[in-house]
């Protein structure tokens, strides 16, 4: 039974007989036929073979070499953005020290400001003690004049000492929006850096490749290489701007603070020369004054001494007069023809004339002398006035002169420092040649 079924199998599967039979020819036509088609084949598939491996090889050194020249590109990358960090580095470092001494200067110049306190309080004090003087000592004198043009010196001093204070304020500000901007900026190159750092150290056996949606996409917001440079520079050369605009302020500022402390010094010089000049002036006035009084004194004396004499001469006289004139009345009584007017009548007469005579002449001089007296007197009243006045002047302006004194507590800018603080900040140029930028 199994042999009868294999054999049926057989005699299914074998062709069926050709009803037509061909000829040799068409038989061996159709062998070499068939071998020249399988030839063909053959050299047609070894063809593509080789130019499958041709372009096998030829794609896989343009790949390597692709890759090779992007790595090379990403470290020349690489390199160009740690020149420009390493520049905003510096040029960060230089503002930093820019902005320390400008806030220096701005604070030395603030307080030489709040010192401007003293003396104009000293100023005013002045003017207030001198106002104390009395009568014709309250005077427009010199040292006046110089307290008044003290008060224009320091109002002046001020108004510009604050005008650099907000000038500096303002500096500051730029400085910081410059820092700030170089900041952001390194900030920016740092990520890139170490994005392109990253993408340098794949390869095509990372864990981390895969592929991306639209990878060829240009990204929203990408600038040309050109404008890349072009906005570091222009961050970097706002900020050297910037911090020579700073270096310019400070050197004004050390400068109207020194003139100002000349002009002031000169001033307050002026103003107590002018005070000690008024208080010598005060002091030979009121030596005069007391010389002229003792001198007076004694003349008040010699003159009461002289008064005294006088009044004493004229009572002196009341005697002899009244001896003539009871001569006179007793010889009135002799009788008869001896009532002659003889030489002792005329005498007598005389006598008593001249008594009056110079009774009165003495009287006259007494008044004179009296007069005198009171005159004296007056003086002496206007001498001891003027003494006053002259010595409450002389305790005044030394009260004026001693309150000054106060004036040589205020501080002075330091010139050794000021001028350290003015040599600060780096030389770019010389940053740029150290560093071998192109770009600095």
């Amino acid at each position: 039974m199994a042999t009868t079924g294999i054999s049926d199998a057989m005699t299914t599967n074998l062709p069926k007989k050709p009803a037509v039979k061909f000829n040799p020819a068409d038989w061996h036509t159709n062998k070499h036929s068939i071998s020249s088609d399988a030839e063909r084949s053959r050299n047609v598939s070894f063809q593509v073979r080789q130019e499958g491996r041709f372009l096998n090889n030829e794609t896989d050194n343009q790949t390597w070499w692709d890759t090779h020249d992007n790595n090379v590109r990403l470290g020349d990358r690489l390199d160009e953005i740690e020149e420009w960090r390493q520049i905003l580095r510096y040029e960060i470092e230089d503002v930093d020290r820019e902005l320390e001494a400008i806030r220096v200067t701005k604070n030395k110049c603030e307080n030489m400001l709040n010192d401007m306190k003293v003396p104009l309080d000293v100023n005013i004090e002045n003017h207030v003690t001198r106002e104390g003087r009395l009568g014709v000592d309250l005077v427009r004198d010199e040292p006046e004049s110089e307290l008044t043009k003290e008060t224009k010196v320091i109002d002046a001093i001020k108004r510009n000492l604050h005008h650099k204070c907000q000038e500096s304020f303002a500096q500051i500000e730029r400085l910081q929006e410059c820092r700030q901007q170089l900041l952001n900026d390194l900030n920016d190159k740092n990520s890139s850096h170490a994005i392109d750092e990253e993408n340098l150290a794949l390869n095509k056996h990372s864990s981390a490749i895969s592929f991306k949606p639209n990878p060829l996409r240009v990204p929203k917001g990408s600038v040309t290489p050109q404008q890349w440079i072009a906005f570091s520079k222009y961050n970097k050369d706002r900020a050297d701007a910037e911090m020579e605009s700073s270096k310019r302020l400070r050197e004004n500022i050390q400068q109207l603070m020194a003139q100002s402390s000349s002009d002031l010094d000169s001033q307050k010089n002026a103003t107590e020369f002018a005070m000690r000049k008024r208080v010598h002036e005060t002091e030979n006035a009121l030596d005069e004054l007391k010389w002229q009084k003792k001198n007076t004194e004694k003349e008040i004396a010699q003159v009461e001494d002289d008064i005294d004499k006088l009044e004493k001469a004229i009572r002196d006289k009341d005697p002899v007069m009244k001896l003539a004139h009871t001569r006179l009345e007793n010889r009135t009584y002799r009788p008869g023809v001896e009532l002659v007017r003889d030489e002792v009548q005329y005498g007598l007469v005389d006598e008593v004339k001249q008594i009056e005579a110079s009774q009165k002449v003495l009287q006259e001089k007494c008044k004179q002398a009296k007069h005198a007296w009171n005159i004296l007197q007056e003086q002496m009243r206007r001498i001891d006035e003027d003494i006053a006045l002259k010595q409450n002047s002389l305790q005044l302006e030394k009260r004026a002169l001693a309150t000054r004194k106060r004036l040589n507590t205020v501080n002075r800018p330091e010139t050794e420092t000021d001028k350290n603080l003015i040599v600060t900040g780096v030389d770019k140029t010389g940053l740029s040649k150290v560093l071998g930028l192109k770009y600095a």
